[in-house]
């Protein structure tokens, strides 16, 4: 009998607030995803500019430390990755918006639920 082999989604999480990150991460691998994490929108675009990873989904928060704001790494990201998933989150940005193309935005507080059923294929 074959078994049909689930994709296991590698998830980028770009969030400045290490608590928040730390939750989220936590998560989604207790819950079969493989994430690499990122504090700023540099560290972020270092990880996709070093290494050829092969990434499903970017979820970052708008608001971030350093000069990259998470609509800046989401634009950068989908030059690199046309058809990776784009999800934001945020509870407030000075920032006007600017989603690309096929991107979902979560309201903080967020259900990490949401954020789980969102990376899923």
């Amino acid at each position: 009998m074959l078994t049909e082999l689930i994709p296991v989604p590698k998830v980028l999480v770009v969030e400045d607030e290490w608590l928040v990150r730390a939750v989220i991460v936590d998560f989604l691998r207790a819950n079969g995803c493989q994430v690499l994490e990122a504090a700023t929108g540099e560290e972020a675009v270092s990880l996709i500019d070093g290494e050829d990873q092969q990434l499903d989904v970017l979820f970052t928060d708008i608001r971030l430390g350093g000069q990259l704001n998470g609509w800046d790494v989401a634009e950068i990201f989908r030059k690199h990755r046309p058809a990776m998933r784009v999800l934001y989150a945020s509870g407030y940005s000075i920032d006007p918006p600017r989603h690309v193309s096929d991107s979902q935005f979560f309201n903080k507080p967020y259900r990490p639920e949401d954020i789980l059923k969102a990376c899923k294929p």
